[in-house]
């Protein structure tokens, strides 16, 4: 990984949006800063297309989608994508799987999570579960007491053995059904409501992220950013981000957002 100074000004001139994690990205010990905030406004007054691409859950969506300097969010990994449309005063909704999909899914999720609460002594439901539509997430480390990372891996390793697609954040292990993903999603979204081929313009985007479940973001974007504390997972992301900054989480963030401005 490179020092985020490493990249050109020229490289910055030529971005048009940044995508981002939120938990230890945007936000710090879980809350979003004074710093983080301000550099969201600073990047989408200057024009830059904001979209932060999230595991957290659809509730939290519709309230970032509605009340935060951003133009759409990406949620619970890539199985829905909200977007406020400030002219018609609505929501819109996407989501990767359907209504009967959901629905035939919720008790299957349930099921597995009490056989991981049940194997697993120190883990629990993430908080925010009742606000999910699409996937399982359990909490090692948000508020519960951190757990060690062979029983990290060990519910990782449960949600595989039911079938699952399953990643690692810096806070949960999330699982799902459903062949959607943060970066498929993230494609969607650009062609849907932005006439915007990700794939022949990725050079134009920057993504910061700080875990595994950042991983194909990392891999797809030439310009990709890790926030400091991504270093406590290098060993488990098997194509780093391009460039690093100097700062953690949030700081990191307004580091990046300072230097994207600075360049243009």
């Amino acid at each position: 990984m490179k020092p985020l100074s490493a990249l050109s000004a020229a490289a910055c001139r030529s971005i048009r949006g940044v995508f981002s994690d939120i938990d230890d990205t945007l936000s710090t010990s879980g809350r979003i800063t004074s710093e983080a905030y301000a550099a969201m406004e600073r990047l989408r007054s200057a024009g830059l297309l904001l979209i932060p691409i999230t595991g957290r859950p659809a509730g939290w969506c519709d309230h970032i989608a509605r009340m935060w300097p951003v133009d759409a969010v990406v949620g619970e990994n890539g199985a829905l994508y909200m977007r406020h449309d400030d002219c018609a005063g609505k929501l819109r909704k996407r989501y990767a799987l359907s209504d009967e999909e959901r629905r035939a899914g919720r008790d299957r999720l349930q099921r597995i999570a009490e056989r991981i609460l049940r194997e697993v002594p120190g883990c629990a439901l993430a908080s925010d579960q009742p606000y999910r539509e699409c996937d399982l997430a359990i909490d090692y480390c948000e508020d519960v007491p951190a757990l060690p990372p062979a029983e990290v891996e060990r519910i990782l390793a449960l949600m595989r053995a039911e079938g699952m697609k399953a990643k690692i954040s810096s806070i949960h292990v999330n699982g799902w059904f459903g062949d959607f993903d943060k970066l498929a999603m993230t494609r969607r979204l650009l062609r849907e409501e932005f006439d915007v081929d990700l794939g022949a313009r990725r050079v134009e985007y920057v993504f910061v992220g700080d875990s595994p479940n950042d991983a194909e973001m990392f891999e797809f974007f030439p310009c990709s950013v890790g926030v400091a504390n991504v270093r406590r997972f290098a060993a488990r992301i098997a194509t780093p981000p391009t460039y690093i900054t100097e700062r953690e989480a949030g700081a990191g963030f307004a580091e990046l957002a300072e230097k994207l401005l600075a360049g243009r």
